[in-house]
């Protein structure tokens, strides 16, 4: 019988990869809650129609990439290819839009049929933050600033911050038969993926990574030479303030985004260690979403982070081993359902403490060639004499300490001196 295999570009997190992710995600919790954002959790599936309202259906993600699907009733359903969508449709679901500012976060795993590359996969991983009602270039800087932070907090290096305007539809819509004119006199040159864009959307040739054009596209004209002064005013007031605050950037004219709901600011951090696609957070502004969803106009801005893609740039780097700090020997049979409860008794005395009690049958020389191969910091050693005594030995296995035995009530406050709790 054949062996049934993970989908193709969706991945098995395994226990040693774990420590990681968890270690990001716990970094970006903080970062995000110290600006004053906060959880929210929205289901992976929504109505198809959602996406289409607003991601737009003759985008890439839409035509080509989501997971569609009719359920038994018949309505149509789709994996979410992104977040900002649904955290939109939950905010107006439940009135927390009305009337407040309100910053939000949420982190998940999101589906694209898109051709697997290197940390880039058809189920993905997101953390994401949206900030509704305010409209000025302030929560603009702020949220780049959060952005920078969180790379401090991570310990990456090496990131590249674009930013770009977009301006409003009317200056986009003037823009798009400019390059509409500009393009077509290379039709030729183009591919086929590339005048299918020309048709729908000519924006999005402006972020081929396809070497043919590239001489091309450095020739079209750039949307700064149609922005409204509003527009300019708001943008030179967020580099203002990016300069104040130490947040490096540069312009990118030629920056956009592949969601038809951005306008006005735009940003994108990029590393040139993870080839031609080496976005790992973007983000901008989305004026327009919520009322296109059903809501009243509101002012909104966000980004997401791809978890993979900075994972792929910590590598094994910063970040912690999950590995216990103890392990249990038990030495004698009769000692088992002891050891249990004193493991229990550990644990209610020391939260943080990561311990494994050896269970199975096993000499006192295996069980300690297993709690080597754990990665665990110390033996913990209950055998016939501990258990007459009532008694423990504590045991390094990593660095420098003396064995020593200690009595039961003691064991805690001595487990957690050697651990630095």
């Amino acid at each position: 019988m054949e062996t049934i295999r993970a989908v193709r570009g969706m991945h098995d997190t395994l226990p040693d990869a774990v420590s990681g992710w968890r270690r990001l995600e716990r970094v970006a919790e903080r970062v995000l809650e110290s600006y004053g954002y906060r959880e929210i959790r929205f289901p992976l599936v929504e109505k198809t129609e959602l996406f289409e309202r607003t991601i737009g259906k003759l985008t890439d993600i839409v035509s080509k990439e989501m997971y569609t699907f009719a359920d038994r009733n018949g309505e149509r359903l789709t994996l979410r290819p992104e977040g900002t969508a649904g955290c939109v449709r939950a905010g107006i679901e439940h009135g927390l839009l009305q009337g407040v500012a309100q910053r939000l976060w949420y982190v998940g795993p999101m589906f694209r049929h898109e051709r697997p590359q290197k940390a880039r996969f058809r189920q993905f991983h997101q953390v994401g933050a949206e900030a509704f009602g305010l409209p000025g270039p302030d929560i603009d800087a702020e949220l780049i600033a959060l952005s920078a932070r969180l790379w401090r907090e991570l310990q990456i290096d090496g990131l590249r911050l674009e930013i770009n305007n977009l301006g409003d539809a009317q200056t986009r819509q003037r823009y798009r038969g400019k390059l509409v004119d500009y393009f077509e006199a290379y039709v030729q040159a183009l591919n086929e993926d590339e005048r299918e864009r020309l048709a729908r959307n000519p924006l999005r040739i402006l972020d081929s990574k396809n070497p043919a054009l590239k001489a091309i596209i450095e020739g079209a004209p750039t949307l700064d030479a149609f922005l409204d002064g509003g527009s300019r005013e708001h943008f030179a007031e967020l580099r203002r303030m990016l300069d104040h605050i130490g947040v490096l950037h540069v312009v990118n004219p030629r920056l956009v985004r592949g969601l038809d709901y951005y306008g006005g600011t735009v940003f994108e951090w990029a590393s040139t260690r993870l080839g031609a696609q080496g976005a790992v957070c973007a983000g901008g502004r989305y004026d327009t979403l919520v009322e296109t969803i059903g809501g009243k106009p509101t002012p909104a801005i966000g980004f997401a982070l791809g978890i993979e893609r900075l994972l792929e740039l910590i590598g094994s780097g910063p970040a912690p081993a999950g590995e216990p700090h103890a392990y249990l020997v038990v030495a004698e049979a009769a000692a088992q359902a002891r050891a249990l409860q004193l493991a229990e008794q550990l644990r209610d005395r020391l939260p943080q403490l990561r311990l494994v009690v050896h269970c199975g049958k096993g000499t006192v020389k295996s069980q300690f060639k297993k709690a080597d191969r754990s990665g665990a910091w110390l033996a913990l050693v209950l055998g016939e004499e501990e258990l007459r005594a009532e008694t423990i030995t504590i045991k390094p296995l990593r660095g420098q300490g003396e064995q020593r035995t200690v009595a039961w009530e003691a064991a805690a406050t001595e487990l957690g001196r050697s651990l630095g709790f």
